[in-house]
């Protein structure tokens, strides 16, 4: 049964499925034949009571008799009812096993056929390509980067060597220049003061000398 069902899942679902649409309206009918003898036996009880006030014993003892009939085809209906339960469950088991199996072997067909897509072969052929190509563009960057024409021909070595006594020249030049003095800040005044001249600074002895040997060469 299981292996007529797993090698036709489909098939089996929709069979499972028209099997307890049909198991449903059963125990429908069931149900309703049962409400109909449950009162038809209520009816002989009242035929039965009636009977008793009336003095008639043996109508009422058949009244309940028919009441007893009604009752175990109740009884009856009821083990019918209770068996296609059952039977319903064990068919909705069986077809939650069917689509599971069946969700199982469409994930197990996916997955194969990704991986034949993606095997290892294709993989290492597509990262090689990718090294290939990266190296190529590598290649002309560098191509493209390097000198042309008489810029090719330059000596790097002697570049860095003019380069270098260039910057010593530039150093020696600031060296031998002299130190300049900062210009004096201007003094802030206040409006209506005058800024106070400071006094003149008496020559030295040197000055003095310096100043009369530069009159006697001026003559």
């Amino acid at each position: 049964m299981f292996t007529r069902i797993f090698g036709k899942p489909k098939e089996g679902t929709t069979s499972a499925v028209a099997t307890l649409d049909k198991l449903s309206e059963t125990l429908e009918m069931l149900e309703k034949k049962e409400q109909v003898l449950l009162k038809k036996a209520a009816a002989e009880v009242e035929k039965a009571k009636e009977y008793t006030r009336a003095k008639n014993k043996r109508a009422a003892i058949t009244c309940l008799k028919r009441k007893r009939l009604y009752e175990q085809q109740v009884e009856q209906l009821g083990n019918m009812q209770l068996r296609i339960h059952d039977q319903m469950i064990m068919l909705e088991g069986a077809k939650a096993t069917t689509e599971t199996v069946d969700a199982l072997r469409s994930g197990a067909s996916a997955m194969k056929a990704m991986q034949k897509a993606t095997n290892i072969d294709n993989v290492d052929q597509t990262m090689d390509e990718i090294n290939e190509q990266t190296e190529n563009l590598k290649q002309i960057q560098e191509a493209l980067s390097a000198p042309i024409g008489a810029a090719a021909d330059f000596d790097e070595d002697e570049l860095e060597a003019e380069l270098e006594e260039l910057e010593g020249a530039e150093l020696e030049e600031q060296l031998l220049q002299p130190a300049t003095t900062a210009p004096a800040a201007p003094v802030h005044v206040p409006a209506g003061k005058q800024p106070v001249r400071p006094a003149p600074q008496k020559n030295t002895a040197e000055e003095d000398e310096l100043a009369a040997l530069q009159a006697e060469m001026a003559l």
